[in-house]
């Protein structure tokens, strides 16, 4: 024994079993994780998400069958379960159904556990069935992707461990739980608890950080709520959303096909009455037209209360004036009343506001009495002796769809 402890070929075991068969240095294995984790995110938010999941984008066979066997070897997650589980999502959304709510299951057990919302989801056949579909059956979907899912992590284990012995264990360790940490976790979770929102889009979704990097554009998880089937998840023209990026590239070797971003709203000449026209555009364009008029409400807020002390209800009323009735908390609404009592400007445009929403809202009204309704809007507007009413009412009978 003592003879092969001294050996050459124990000395070369005990070599492999640190270095492995490439011998990199730990900064080396740590620069190629984080590539190799940054494919597996842009596998995820292009092909599961863009792709499967909402048909904003088509890629060609060839690249759609690349990132099914990357998440097959690297997470192990079928397309099915992905998409249908997403899809829930979008359909339950911050309800009870949600399967993975940060508002109905606490936000640290989203963060920490949204693997095990996804893997307890999947077990349900009623979401496989009612959201499943459109996604591949093909031969090596059900005798290998989905039938042996583990069977691709464990060889990715495998892989690591041989090529990088004790450091390939810790390569492992990092693909294996990218995932399930910044897509499952952050995204699901802080993603709809905190950052800033864009758009008053019917939940609580935010967006992290302008620039969509680390999670492959995921952060603007505002925007992608507000326009769900764009396959560009940046809107500002300071966001950046590194997906678009490789869709833009993807396009021009003929492999992506964006079919659907979010619209673009152009101003022409102020029409002299809101016609259907102006309707169709106004309802086309309606989460940046509220994104607007929260900014105009902001300005009259500090022109009315600039020489007022801050009291309570003044704090409230300077974040929640401007959002929908719905997402004010209980404990607000009081305060809000008080601030609307003491400001008639700033309860004329809160009840200003909640009558244009109705335009939208309102599905028992006529095309015909819905243009009526927002002549009477604009004409309210303009005769209310408020600045800010009367330049958001022009605004409204110069919006186009743009081509």
């Amino acid at each position: 024994m003592a003879t092969f402890l001294d050996s050459a070929v124990f000395s070369s075991l005990l070599d492999w079993a640190a270095h492995g068969l490439l011998g990199w240095a730990w900064w080396q294995v740590l620069l190629l994780g984080l590539v190799l984790t940054h494919i597996t995110i842009v596998s995820v938010t292009l092909y599961l998400h863009r792709h499967s999941a909402h048909r904003a984008l088509d890629l060609h066979p060839a690249v759609q069958h690349f990132f099914r066997f990357w998440l097959w070897l690297t997470t192990g997650m079928t397309t099915q379960a992905w998409t249908a589980i997403h899809r829930k999502h979008h359909a339950k959304c911050e309800q009870a159904e949600d399967p993975h709510s940060p508002q109905i299951h606490g936000l640290r057990k989203v963060l920490w556990q949204g693997a095990e919302l996804y893997r307890a989801e999947a077990l349900n056949a009623d979401t496989m069935a009612r959201f499943g579909h459109g996604t591949p059956d093909d031969w090596i979907e059900r005798h290998l992707y989905s039938r042996h899912s583990v069977l691709g992590v464990s060889l990715l284990l495998v892989i690591d461990v041989l090529l990088f012995g004790a450091l390939g264990a810790a390569l492992w360790a990092m693909q294996a739980g990218w995932i399930p940490f910044w897509a499952a976790g952050v995204v699901n979770g802080v993603g709809h608890y905190s950052g800033y929102r864009n758009f008053e889009a019917q939940d609580a979704s935010t967006n992290l950080v302008p620039w969509g990097i680390l999670i492959g554009g995921e952060e603007l998880h505002n925007n992608h709520h507000t326009y769900p089937t764009s396959a560009k998840f940046s809107v500002k023209p300071y966001e950046f959303d590194v997906g678009w990026l490789y869709i833009s590239v993807l396009s021009r070797l003929g492999l992506a096909n964006a079919k659907k971003t979010a619209p673009r709203m152009a101003l022409g000449e102020v029409r002299p009455v809101a016609d259907e026209k102006t309707l169709e555009a106004i309802i086309a364009h309606r989460y940046e037209l509220m994104a607007g008029y929260a900014r105009h409400m902001r300005e009259v807020f500090a022109q009315q209360t600039h020489s007022a002390s801050r009291s309570g209800a003044l704090q409230a009323a300077r974040r929640w004036l401007h959002r929908d009735a719905d997402k004010v908390p209980a404990a607000a609404v009081p305060q809000l009343a008080e601030a609307r009592a003491a400001y008639p400007v700033l309860d004329k445009m809160v009840t200003m506001r909640e009558e244009l929403r109705q335009l939208w809202l309102n599905t028992g009204r006529t095309r015909e009495q819905l243009v009526t309704d927002l002549q009477a809007w604009c004409r309210r507007a303009e005769e209310s002796g408020i600045a800010a009413l009367s330049e958001f009412s022009h605004k409204l009978r110069a919006v186009r769809v743009a081509a």
